[in-house]
């Protein structure tokens, strides 16, 4: 990852043991790197109703969630963040059983029925994981090394795969679209090792890159030709409380004139948290190992497309007036955070949303339809207090919006 875009990163830890949303909002231009997203329950929407619809509509119509031919064993470390509950249950879904580990703080009492809950935390209190098999343990939650490698030596020899939840942010050369083989960032610390959460966020996640290479590498370590290694792009969807996708179906729902970024042509990636999470099960559940960039759609996805068809999703009257990168760099209106999911494709950071994955689609990986992801979110936003709603983490607010559009329109004449 770039340094000038580094210094805007947000950990992109789904199941981590902080919620970072609100460093997240202090450090202004973000990319690629994912915060602490909980699975909410509640209000008209939940995410767990909106997974047991999911569910049932894919097994009436034959699709993958039909059981799977071998069941197996799974431990999931983490389990109740952002793609965890989605894993938990899909997996259950297929018929296989479910250990998670975790501090047992985040949503307490709301794991399905069924699922075993370890009590433990990834720093030194591991002892719930001694003594026991599982076929294969997914790794939701680790930035920084020392985590593999404390859990790998109790866990090596008990289980058969290791499936580490990566990042596409460990690509040093960020350009040119990446595939799977492009330059790893490297780590220009003291001690890999003794690096925590806490000193990664001192940071302001320049670590976080190569302390997730290196954490690739240590999982690899330790289970050699058996680890999977999954680098998700921006995962999106229910339940995305950094709000880096949820704002725009939000401001298109609101609808009147919208600013929309750059050239409606510019590309953007991003995954469904369900599909990512039921994609990683399948892998398992195939026997898959090696090493997957994650994000999506299938073909190139321009900003104007996107906003395009939430527009049409939701039934929006919006408008949208395309302002020019060149214009928004000079209004200190920053990629990625005040304009989400969207960068410009120029400069080091040109290639960032033409990350390859044509690995993972020879695999199998699915994407539901945009229209679904977008109402969804909104759904599920919609669902949560108003108070909690009225405090965008992600986007420009309504009162600054429209002071750019304003000079924007002033310099058109």
């Amino acid at each position: 990852m770039a340094p000038a875009l580094l210094k805007v990163a947000a950990t992109r830890a789904p199941e981590g043991r902080r919620d970072f949303s609100a460093l997240f909002m202090k450090i202004t231009t973000t990319r690629r790197k994912f915060i602490k997203v909980s699975a909410l329950a509640g209000g008209a929407v939940t995410l767990r109703a909106l997974g047991e619809r999911r569910l049932r509509a894919s097994q009436t119509n034959g699709s993958t969630s039909a059981k799977a031919e071998k069941p197996m064993n799974i431990l999931i470390l983490g389990g109740t963040g952002f793609t965890g509950p989605f894993q938990v249950r899909y997996a259950l879904a297929r018929g296989h059983k479910v250990t998670v580990f975790n501090r047992g703080k985040s949503h307490p009492g709301e794991l399905p029925e069924g699922v075993e809950q370890l009590i433990g935390d990834r720093n030194g209190q591991l002892d719930a994981l001694r003594d026991r098999k599982w076929d294969v343990v997914i790794d939701n939650p680790t930035s920084v090394p020392v985590w593999v490698r404390d859990a790998a030596q109790i866990l090596k020899g008990n289980v058969g795969r290791y499936v580490f939840i990566s990042t596409i942010s460990v690509y040093a050369d960020n350009s040119k679209p990446n595939d799977e083989s492009g330059a790893l960032a490297k780590y220009e610390g003291a001690d890999a090792m003794k690096e925590t959460r806490d000193s990664l966020i001192a940071s302001e996640f320049r670590l976080y890159g190569p302390l997730k290479a290196l954490s690739e590498e240590e999982a690899e370590k330790w289970f050699p030709k058996k680890t999977l290694i999954i680098r998700p792009g921006l995962i999106v969807g229910p339940g995305d409380q950094t709000h880096r996708f949820t704002y725009w179906p939000v401001r298109v729902d609101r609808g009147g004139e919208v600013l929309a970024p750059g050239d409606p042509k510019d590309p953007v990636q991003f995954i469904d948290a369900r599909d990512l999470a039921e994609w990683t099960i399948r892998m398992l559940e195939n026997g898959e190992t090696g090493i997957y960039n994650a994000t999506g759609p299938a073909t190139e996805l321009g900003v104007g497309d996107m906003l395009g068809g939430m527009k049409t999703a939701l039934n929006s009257d919006a408008k949208f007036t395309w302002v020019n990168a060149e214009f928004l760099e000079e209004q200190k209106v920053s990629p990625w955070s005040d304009m989400p999911v969207w960068v410009p494709p120029r400069g080091e950071e040109g290639g960032l949303s033409r990350t390859s994955v044509k690995r993972a689609l020879e695999k199998g990986l699915t994407f539901r339809p945009l229209p679904e992801t977008a109402r969804d979110t909104l759904a599920w936003f919609k669902s949560q207090p108003a108070d909690w709603q009225a405090k965008l983490k992600a986007g420009l607010t309504a009162e600054r919006e429209a002071e750019v559009l304003a000079e924007w329109h002033k310099r058109a004449g």
